[in-house]
């Protein structure tokens, strides 16, 4: 039996191409030092299958910035991250603190720091001073590594210049924030569009949404949805998940409690059938040197391969099992 080629996928099938990163479906937020020592208490007990965000904005009481700022980043130096899995949503362009926070977070946390997360961004100009000054602080702290950034899209201008958003190459993520998206309109979207069904079903916030992922997706972004604020009904954030995935184009949500991770791992997965199916198509591909295969009488090619290798990748970010001749082959 011929071998799978030595060539790998993302080198085979994506040549010049962009492809969207390799993180965790989850994006799990929290604001006070209760919050955080319990989720990264879980994700110990879990293993590296959700990020955790560190919230100085609207998740963290108001006032006493540099307290709370300390606080996060003791957690992220800390040994308890042990999967160097923890970022930082930093205060908003209005909010001066916004500085200290990139300059402190680097200079305290530049090694361990999973991402910095922009919130409330109106517009691209202000995007790129942020920007500017998050590459002024990497290169007065000889910072090798660049820090990802994930960008918040919760305003009428941020939707607007999402492509552009998404075409910068400092930024990792778009995540949609629901609850300050309806608000901005001021009472023209009612609060019903805050929850399910709503926020599937009015216009305006369907808009936004397809608008966020089609950008992400075109610049090979990662677009993750906003979370589930009904947080004590599990089936609920599941079902928000497996929307978001499977009608909306988002591979990522965030969540705002604990029991909400699972529900969001478990909507966020592919269908196990296609995950199947794609290890199948994959390693007969990878066996023919990538060129067309035949495969239950359909024809596949390298469009196809690519389909059925973000297949894959996503449902290894989910935590699902793979079959271990696909592990061998292709996450060795």
């Amino acid at each position: 039996m011929s071998k799978p080629s030595n060539v790998h996928p993302e080198v085979a099938l994506f040549s010049g191409g962009k492809t969207p990163p390799s993180i965790t479906v989850c994006d799990h937020y929290a604001g006070s030092e209760k919050l955080i020592q319990k989720s990264l208490t879980m994700q110990a007990e879990r293993g590296p299958l959700f990020d955790i965000t560190c919230d100085l904005e609207d998740g963290a009481q108001v006032g006493n910035e540099k307290q709370r700022r300390e606080m996060a980043l003791t957690f992220i130096c800390s040994t308890e991250n042990r999967f160097n899995l923890v970022g930082l949503r930093v205060n908003d362009f209005r909010n001066d603190a916004w500085r200290t926070d990139m300059q402190e977070a680097l200079r305290l946390a530049g090694d361990r720091l999973a991402h910095l997360t922009i919130p409330k961004v109106e517009r691209v100009s202000e995007l790129k001073v942020m920007l500017a000054y998050l590459e002024d602080c990497h290169r007065r702290l000889s910072m090798k590594r660049r820090i990802p950034v994930h960008v918040l899209i919760e305003t009428h201008g941020a939707v607007r210049e999402a492509w552009e958003i998404a075409s910068l190459p400092e930024i990792r993520g778009l995540d949609f924030g629901l609850m300050d998206f309806v608000s901005e309109h001021q009472g023209v979207i009612s609060s019903t569009a805050m929850y399910s069904p709503g926020q599937f079903e009015h216009a305006l916030v369907i808009r936004a949404k397809t608008e966020l992922a089609a950008a992400a997706c075109a610049h090979g972004k990662i677009a993750a949805h906003n979370v589930t604020p009904q947080f004590k009904d599990v089936s609920q954030t599941k079902q928000d998940a497996l929307i978001a995935r499977r009608r909306f184009g988002f591979s990522r949500m965030w969540s705002i409690h604990p029991s909400q991770i699972d529900a969001i791992l478990e909507g966020m997965r592919p269908d196990q059938d296609e995950v199947t199916l794609a290890g199948e198509i994959l390693l007969s591909a990878a066996k023919a040197e990538w060129a067309p295969i035949s495969h239950r009488e359909k024809l596949h090619d390298r469009a196809s391969y690519r389909y059925y290798w973000n297949v894959l990748t996503q449902a290894k970010q989910a935590g699902m099992i793979l079959d271990p001749a696909v592990l061998q082959a292709f996450f060795a």
